[in-house]
């Protein structure tokens, strides 16, 4: 491998490893952002709705973005709203404003949403660039930035650090990262636009790829996978301690170590894919996420719940990336047909969480994680929409 694709790779990790690093960061100081806002859960669950607005909207409005001003731009707007909105928070907390604090997460929200969707298209027209698996690893580096960012978080909680001195080193390492990697970036997806140019407009591009039963199959499968991966994050500890019998302590490690399986399942999966395929590797994950909520509805072995989250967590780890992934290598319009199917996999991760909450209000938890279930087995069979028709991509060695 040259020294310079090695260079744009490592650039290109860098800059997905920052958003979930940033995310991860504030999320671990939510008691004390609640505390000193004065607000009730009620009113802070409303706080928090203002990150999932900004979410939304850049994640719904990136792919217009990107098609009028190109990934670079989008890309370096992401990463300046994801900043203000860090500083504009830290403002809020000095003010002990409420709405500002709304006002704050909703941009770090849009930052952030514009960031991933910009970054996935960017990742899979590098991968058929270089013609090797790096989607995977791409999204192992998100899921190390929140590792990390959370172990920071709790750090600066246990010294007892200062919030707005916690968010200004963040702010500062965010800052100083990409004034190092951005001018590496490959920019792959740009210079796709600039060779083949599209005169149709953005609309019509959409609603052209969107006749492919192909990409419309992917996209069940994203929208599963993705599911899958959002419900553990937001159900996970509950499911453990209410459903299953575990201390509080242990509910929250479980969490952890779905986290840590899902990190370790990304790393491995380029390596993983080069010697097994992306459609066999993308079904495995599907029966393997499949067992392991199977088994989380339906035993009542403690034993096997915990086998459970592992079996969860590598069904879980390769489904969202090896998708993105087959969508770009699949024929068409490459940003779009990646836009498409990233805003889907968002959107299951955002929204269908947090509608499960009321299955398990009224038929518990674990009949809520029943429509993942069913989601997961449908994903299973519509798989085949993944395979190659080009040569296959290699791991790098």
């Amino acid at each position: 491998m040259s020294s310079s694709v090695l260079r744009q790779k490592m650039a290109l990790f860098s800059l997905m490893f920052l958003p979930g690093f940033a995310w991860s960061s504030w999320i671990t100081r939510t008691p004390l952002i609640r505390d000193t806002l004065h607000a009730s859960t009620e009113v802070f669950g409303l706080i928090l709705f203002g990150f999932s607005c900004g979410s939304m909207v850049g994640i719904l409005g990136s792919g217009k973005l990107i098609n009028k001003y190109g990934i670079r731009r989008v890309t370096l707007a992401g990463f300046m709203l994801l900043a203000i909105g860090f500083l504009l928070l830290a403002v809020a907390l000095l003010l002990a404003n409420q709405p500002v604090a709304f006002c704050a997460l909703a941009l770090f929200g849009m930052g952030l949403g514009m960031i991933d969707i910009a970054l996935n298209i960017e990742g899979a027209a590098f991968e058929q660039h270089i013609n090797q698996v790096i989607m995977t690893t791409l999204h192992g580096f998100f899921s190390l930035g929140t590792l990390v960012g959370a172990l920071i978080g709790m750090g600066m909680t246990a010294l007892n650090v200062s919030i707005n001195l916690h968010f200004g080193i963040i702010i500062s390492l965010t800052a100083l990262t990409l004034a190092l990697q951005f001018t590496h970036m490959p920019w792959a997806s740009d210079l796709v636009a600039e060779q083949h140019s599209e005169n149709r407009s953005y609309k019509a591009q959409v609603i052209h790829e969107l006749k492919d039963t192909r990409l419309m199959l992917l996209g069940v499968v994203i929208l599963a996978m993705a599911l899958a991966e959002g419900s553990a994050n937001d159900w996970l500890p509950l499911l453990m301690i209410d459903a299953h019998g575990f201390s509080h302590t242990s509910g929250s490690l479980f969490f952890v170590g779905f986290a840590a399986v899902m990190t370790a399942g990304r790393f491995a999966g380029g390596y993983i894919v080069n010697q097994f395929g992306r459609t066999a590797i993308l079904k495995f994950s599907a029966v393997s996420a499949a067992v392991g909520l199977g088994l989380i509805i339906l035993t009542h072995t403690q034993w096997l719940a915990a086998l459970a989250v592992i079996l969860w967590g590598i069904g879980a780890s390769l489904g969202f990336p090896l998708t993105i992934s087959a969508a770009g290598a699949t024929g068409g319009n490459r940003s779009v047909r990646v836009t498409l199917a990233a805003i889907l996999g968002y959107i299951a991760f955002l929204v269908g969480p947090p509608a499960l909450g009321f299955i398990g209000e009224h038929a518990g938890l674990r009949i809520a994680m029943l429509p993942v279930l069913c989601m997961v087995i449908l994903a299973f069979f519509c798989t085949s929409a993944a395979s190659e028709k080009k040569t296959p991509l290699k791991h790098p060695a």
